[in-house]
């Protein structure tokens, strides 16, 4: 039995499933215009995405550390570090998609994404450990 029945609102999973139809929908035009690699990268690249929003839907975002400060501040200049890394990442994730759609040249797009995403799993990772 659930305590919390927001938890299983299906709008907290709206967006990363929006994401993913929109990898399988780039990915579905890439292939019909016979590009295989290219969507099999976008794909990739938004399934990745996706699965990253859907792991932060429920992220407190607590400092493991007094790097950030403390109290009020620290949660500030978290939120603004979280907040840089997640503009930053939505706008490759589009570069990518307009870059494949366009039929230019994918792997910058595909190394810094795929760069990212390993830099956020290392630090999740890392993060979740107590010290």
């Amino acid at each position: 039995m659930w305590l919390a029945p927001e938890r299983r609102s299906a709008r907290r999973w709206a967006v990363p499933v929006l994401v993913l139809g929109a990898g399988l929908v780039v990915g579905g035009v890439l292939v019909a215009d016979g590009r295989r690699g290219t969507a099999l990268i976008a794909l990739a690249v938004l399934a990745g995405y996706a699965a990253h929003l859907a792991y932060r839907r429920d992220e407190q975002g607590l400092a493991i550390s007094e790097a950030f400060g403390r109290g009020h501040r620290g949660r500030t200049h978290l939120k603004a570090a979280a907040m840089t890394g997640d503009v930053l990442s939505a706008g490759l994730v589009a570069a990518l998609v307009v870059q494949a759609l366009r039929g230019a040249d994918v792997a910058p797009y595909a190394w810094l994404a795929l760069l990212a995403g390993v830099t956020y799993l290392v630090s999740a990772l890392a993060g979740g450990r107590a010290p």
